[in-house]
């Protein structure tokens, strides 16, 4: 099923966003990685919008069609505070919601500050610290940001290559060249890297395991079992895994066969997500 572009006017600024689905469906918010976009689901949401739900994948300030705000205004509770207003914005008094990457660790925040409006919460492979090893391939994916390329296929190609993005053509290589501007000698992401930086600070500096002890909504966490790269760490390890299941009795887990990316396309991840709808 197709989606259609939303802009929403929120207190803190525009907001883009992709909807699917019949408008009466039961809503999904969808809020994406550290420096993903909305169409980072468009996996998940051609499932479930196919079974009738109306899924909304926001593009963070900063991100996608979605201006940045000025410096010092990101960081997870703000985007947290955008989702929330994003859905009253929307008629929504409740909603399910699902984040990946940085986006759980927002939608942890979200659910944090309005418990009573989460009715269903999935967490795709972010719930706490990454493991150390995880941290330099996160780092380096940041690196496109700010620069000119010669072309769109260069540019695509350069991420294929880099290897973390897979399945590659199945969701990565449209979710790439859709965050592209034509600019002089070539093409840029519109992906703001101040914005992203300062998330990414913001993170080394707050831990979401903060956040567990206030979850009382069922709670899904999605979880890569295969490495980001090849010998390099999980985002989330079984260590961490655990700890979280025992400190949260309402969540379960998916283990999927893998790594940080490829789960969001994974057959696996999106028959436990529209199970546990």
């Amino acid at each position: 099923m197709d989606s259609s572009s939303l802009d929403l006017a929120l207190s803190s600024g525009p907001l883009h966003a992709l909807q699917s689905g019949p408008a009466g469906g039961a809503p999904l918010l969808c809020v994406p990685g550290l420096s993903a976009h909305a169409g980072s689901f468009a996996a998940l949401a051609a499932r479930l919008s196919a079974g009738g739900r109306r899924v909304i994948a926001l593009d963070l300030r900063g991100r996608g069609r979605s201006p940045s705000g000025a410096p010092g205004t990101h960081g997870w509770k703000r985007h947290a505070e955008d989702v929330l207003d994003a859905a009253s914005r929307l008629g929504l008094g409740a909603f399910d919601l699902a984040g990946h990457s940085m986006g759980a660790f927002v939608s942890l925040q979200a659910a944090a500050l309005a418990p009573g409006r989460i009715g269903r919460l999935v967490l795709i492979d972010g719930v706490g610290p990454p493991e150390p090893a995880a941290i330099p391939p996160i780092l380096a994916g940041l690196e496109r940001l700010g620069k000119v390329y010669a072309s769109a296929q260069e540019y695509g190609e350069a991420i294929r290559r880099y290897g973390a993005a897979v399945p590659w053509r199945e969701l990565w290589e449209r979710h790439y060249l859709d965050e592209l501007d034509e600019v002089p000698g070539g093409v840029r992401p519109r992906t703001s890297k101040d914005a992203v930086l300062e998330d990414a600070v913001y993170g080394g500096t707050h831990d979401a395991r903060t956040l567990w002890p206030l979850l009382r909504m069922p709670t899904l966490l999605v979880r890569a079992g295969r490495p980001l790269l090849p010998g390099a760490g999980f985002v989330v390890g079984t260590a961490l895994r655990d700890e979280f299941l025992a400190a949260v009795p309402s969540a379960r887990v998916a283990e999927v066969d893998a790594n940080h990316y490829g789960v969001m396309a994974h057959e696996e991840a999106l028959r436990a997500i529209e199970t546990f709808f």
